[in-house]
């Protein structure tokens, strides 16, 4: 057999245990061995993985060694938090699976963070931790931790490989529980020796790519479908929430060509954010208190009731609520519904839309009025911010900070919010001008995830601008990944909003323990952060002007450097959306 021929059995080829060995551990036959890593690498390849975040270790430097020869990108990193925020962000731009690579101990403990984020935000990644050799197991090897119990409760499939013939089809298992359902993070933990250790190629299983998993674009039961045609068809005040899952299942253009068609009006959030052109009229911002009192029927696809959604106290007591989501513990969560879908959200609009447009009366004409009164007032609340988005006051107004960034952005501009105040007041002015244009810290809340996001939006988008606004708080969680963005040619451009505080958490202890305690673990140093930029190699500036954030933000791009734009904010006011959700109130 050629060894064009071994390559190819080695893709197929069932396995059957590991191969006879002489003394020594040599191979009994002259048949081409493949190690563990290169196995592991192979399999990765197969699932499409073309580059993985890592921090280096002892006991993983074998999985690198496989991934260069399989042609698989390695982006180091400073801390393994970083590793798993990339991976995650890369898997939500490209619809690919993200995977993070680390070492045993430390470096699997801090990665949990980013993994953590990926299970409630419903993103699929694998992490694979390195594990010292199995005979020193439970003897207080370097970094011998109960790792797979530690990753259990924020990951869908959690295990050990144990031996070097099991490899590619743990990989397979691990990458199939990512897609149970919603998405979600597995974690395979890896022997150092099981890494090392070589097969015959001939017994090396690496399954078929597509082969080993079913579709998850489910449309739910057909007659629910016609249900909710026929409660759609009656509505004369609807309104639709987007959430996580339009993007997850690739369903922006459905969305649109869905409320359009049936003169449905539309309110999205995180990842969400883009699907609607901000011209669109059928696209609102400002409105969704006064569409929720209003609506008769309330439409919530991919999206939780859970803190944000007042755990669905937010919703009208009497309207009829239809609930499409992946997960089946996720409808009627924390609130009853009248009709609730479990599927895939695109295909399950689409079966509706589908059903409505061959419909006598599908009720959209009977919305004209409805839309009218709800464009009438986002166009006042667009008005009232005017004073405030152009505000000339000094220190500056985060509103004319988040102003000026909407303004800066380019139809291919991928935004990135990681903040608490600063990013709160972003939400309501900035407009992500496509889908998968908008990231955030998501459900969990999880500061920190700014650079390694645009870190992976650069990779996943070579051509893209990345633009990434910080709070001065979350930009120092992770901010020493600058420099791995710089050194590996990933330039975008960070926008750090200063107020030399911890402004979220300060209202809250405000309003708790009373104003003399605002400054109690709150206040941060007045940091120059353009400094910090210039000295790992980037472009910085500081801004204390109003006036002077758009040049500052156009002679960043022209620098096509890593940047940090220094924005010094007025640290004595609180967005809206604080103020309301303050977990003191």
């Amino acid at each position: 057999m050629s060894k064009a021929q071994k390559k190819a059995t080695a893709e197929t080829s069932p396995a059957k245990g590991p191969s006879p060995t002489r003394a020594g551990g040599a191979p009994a036959s002259g048949a081409e061995q493949i190690s563990g890593g290169r196995l592991l690498a192979k399999a990765l390849k197969n699932e499409g993985v073309d580059v993985i975040f890592t921090l280096t270790g002892g006991e993983i430097v074998d999985v690198f060694a496989g991934c260069i020869a399989e042609g698989i990108r390695v982006i180091d990193v400073r801390h393994e938090q970083v590793a798993t925020h990339a991976a995650d962000g890369y898997a939500r731009l490209t619809g690919k699976t993200g995977c993070a690579v680390v070492t045993a101990g430390p470096g699997t403990t801090d990665a949990i963070t980013g993994v953590a984020n990926a299970f409630y935000d419903q993103s699929a990644l694998l992490l694979i931790g390195g594990l010292e050799p199995l005979k020193e197991r439970h003897r207080g090897a370097l970094g011998d931790l109960p790792h797979v119990r530690l990753m259990e409760p924020i990951t869908k499939f959690s295990e050990t490989v144990t031996g070097v013939e099991r490899v590619a089809e743990m990989v397979s298992m691990a990458f199939r529980e990512c897609y149970a359902g919603a998405p979600g993070p597995s974690f395979l933990e890896i022997p150092v020796d099981v890494l090392r250790d070589s097969i015959d190629s001939t017994q090396a299983q690496v399954p078929a790519p597509g082969r080993y998993r079913a579709s998850t674009r489910s449309l739910g039961d057909p007659k629910d479908i016609e249900s909710l045609a026929a409660i759609l068809a009656k509505a004369k005040r609807p309104c639709a929430l987007f959430g996580a899952q339009l993007m997850t299942c690739r369903a922006n253009d459905v969305a649109v060509e869905f409320c359009h068609t049936l003169n449905i009006p539309a309110y999205t959030s995180g990842p969400a954010r883009g699907t609607f052109a901000p011209d669109d009229p059928y696209h609102f911002q400002h409105t969704r208190r006064q569409a929720l009192d209003g609506a008769d029927v309330i439409l919530i696809v991919g999206l939780p009731l859970d803190y944000r959604m007042g755990y669905g106290r937010s919703l009208r007591p009497d309207a009829t609520i239809v609930q499409i989501d992946l997960d089946y513990r996720t409808v009627g969560k924390n609130h009853d519904v009248s009709l609730g879908i479990v599927g895939d959200t695109g295909v399950v609009l689409r079966a509706a839309l589908d059903t409505l447009k061959n419909a006598k009366d599908n009720g959209a004409r009977a919305r004209e009025g409805w839309l009218e009164e709800l464009r009438q007032a986002e166009q006042k609340a667009v008005e009232a911010l005017l004073p405030q988005l152009r505000s000339e006051s000094v220190p500056i107004h985060p509103l004319r900070l988040a102003y000026e960034i909407n303004e800066f952005l380019t139809e291919d501009s991928i935004f990135i919010g990681d903040g608490g105040d600063v990013v709160t007041f972003a939400g309501g002015v900035i407009q992500p001008k496509a889908p998968g244009q908008w990231m955030d810290t998501g459900p969990l809340g999880t500061l920190g995830v700014g650079t390694p996001f645009a870190m992976a939006a650069k990779l996943a988008y070579p051509n893209k601008e990345v633009v990434c606004l910080f709070g001065d708080g979350s930009f120092a969680l992770t901010g020493w990944d600058f420099e791995s963005c710089v050194r590996q040619g990933l330039p975008f451009i960070g926008v750090v909003g200063n107020n030399s505080h911890q402004n979220q958490v300060r209202y809250s202890t405000r309003l708790h323990l009373g104003q003399q305690y605002g400054e109690l673990a709150n206040k941060l140093s007045d940091v120059d952060y353009s400094e910090f930029a210039k000295m790992l190699g980037g472009y910085g500036e500081e801004v204390r002007e109003p006036k002077d954030i758009q040049p500052a933000l156009r002679r960043a791009r022209a620098s096509g450097k890593c940047s940090l734009i220094n924005v010094w904010v007025d640290p004595e006011v609180f967005s809206p959306g604080t103020m309301r959700q303050t977990m003191y109130k």
